[in-house]
């Protein structure tokens, strides 16, 4: 075992090169379609019949969110039951609501909960308290909203009462979860609001109200419309598998399956998968089999064998594609012939913790020569040595640093492995059923 003490955390794993890895993963529902199945599903008429919920941390803590405001759901079988109370059917809860360490409910919530005729204050954990917040409060304000934020973060204060009106609003940034904040708040505005992008983002919102029954205006990837205020009507929902929590599978086959490895039932969104056409660019070898839907989502067999990778430039509009999955990315790239250029990624420095800043730090101490870049990071590609990292309580950064075991020449200590938890609550057993040699380790709390 590796002579390493974690500075913050009491569970941690040891992960060994892996010896041979293959055969079939099933990954969890997708994070972001699950989220919105809850919101929305809460303020429509009838009830919402959800299959395919993914239950980690971060959707619970949405789910009790919801029931802290009078909404009924039932997550005792294997589907989820929302029992929507309607457009003004909300109840003031009696306490702030604790979002844990979720950005993206944070962000949905206000656009959900500005015209609602109470008010309430929206916290969560230590990390979700550092996360910017001002961007989405902006634009919510211009509509009519009265938001107080706590130097641009949480804790914030929704002053209810507020009566909205529609907005054209062009985003400096494309994002999904800004783009879906000012949606949702468009259903109690009164006239048309219009969401313009400079590029593409997620578009699971979009497709969910127009599964419930909401007329939107689209005017290419970039522009869309909704006119309210609107009613949303409950519906069946088929959550896919979440193509997030598939990369980490599709990196580790192309580094070490060498008899393949299949990724059943994934959601492949055009908005989600830039991942794959970068992957692809770099020489992996992925087929997308059995391609299908799965409600408004586009699913399919991701079937990936192990290649000889190699470095590319990875241009700012599939860094747009692929936000979510860059950690695991610059695990490819590290393990890939040549220097691998991701540039246009400052996004990154805003999740559960700087991603940018951790990854290259965590690449450093596995002997991977990287350049950290305002935006980016240049990695040369090579031989990823054993050592230890430091998730800095990042999900995606725990998972990526575990991937990097499977072609790593010695085992790696990843410290911080708990927030797994929040997108991909099952990930040890799934990772190691498929061939990823992980011991899951426990420290005192006062070390």
């Amino acid at each position: 075992m590796l002579e390493h003490t974690p500075s913050h955390s009491q569970e941690a794993y040891i992960a060994y090169p892996a010896k041979r890895l293959g055969g079939s993963v099933n990954v969890p529902g997708d994070k972001s379609v699950s989220h919105r199945a809850l919101l929305l599903g809460a303020v429509a008429e009838g009830a919402t019949k959800i299959s395919g919920f993914l239950r980690s941390e971060d959707c619970i803590g949405t789910l009790l969110a919801l029931r802290a405001m009078g909404v009924e759901i039932d997550d005792s079988g294997s589907y989820v039951t929302v029992n929507g109370v309607g457009p003004s059917g909300l109840k003031k809860p009696k306490m702030p609501l604790d979002l844990g360490n979720s950005g993206t409910t944070m962000r949905l919530m206000l656009g959900l909960l500005v015209a609602q005729p109470f008010d309430v204050t929206l916290i969560g954990d230590s990390s979700l308290l550092t996360r910017p917040m001002e961007r989405v409060a902006e634009p919510l304000r211009t509509m009519g909203a009265k938001i107080v934020t706590t130097e641009g973060r949480a804790p914030i204060k929704i002053n209810g009462g507020s009566q909205l009106c529609g907005i054209d609003y062009s985003m400096s940034v494309a994002s999904a979860q800004l783009k879906s904040a000012i949606l949702m708040a468009g259903l109690w505005a009164s006239g048309r609001t219009i969401v313009r992008s400079p590029g593409i983002s997620r578009d699971h919102t979009e497709r969910m109200l127009e599964t419930m029954n909401i007329g939107l205006r689209r005017e290419g990837p970039s522009i869309v419309s909704i006119k309210g205020p609107a009613t949303l009507s409950g519906t069946d929902i088929m959550v896919p598998r979440d193509f997030s929590s598939a990369a980490f599978f599709i990196v580790a086959g192309l580094l070490g399956a060498i008899d393949g490895l299949m990724i059943p039932a994934v959601g492949i969104n055009p908005t989600r998968t830039g991942l794959l056409t970068i992957l692809r660019r770099m020489g992996g070898r992925i087929e997308l089999r059995n391609e299908r839907s799965s409600g408004a989502e586009p699913i399919a067999d991701i079937f990936v064998e192990k290649s000889e990778l190699r470095a590319v430039n990875v241009d700012a509009e599939l860094v747009k594609l692929s936000i979510d999955e860059l950690p695991v990315l610059f695990i490819a790239a590290s393990a890939a012939l040549g220097r691998t250029s991701v540039r246009g990624a400052e996004e990154l420095r805003y999740k559960e913790c700087d991603r940018l800043a951790v990854m290259a730090t965590g690449l450093e101490a596995l002997g991977v020569a990287v350049e950290e870049q305002p935006d980016g990071m240049i990695v040369e590609g090579g031989t990823i040595q054993g050592g230890h990292v430091n998730s800095n309580g990042d999900h995606r950064v725990a998972m990526a640093f575990a991937t990097a075991s499977i072609v790593a020449r010695g085992p790696i200590e990843i410290v911080d492995t708990a927030p797994i938890a929040t997108s991909f609550p099952d990930f040890h057993r799934v990772a190691t059923r498929s061939g990823f040699e992980l011991e899951r380790i426990s420290y005192p709390y006062n070390v």
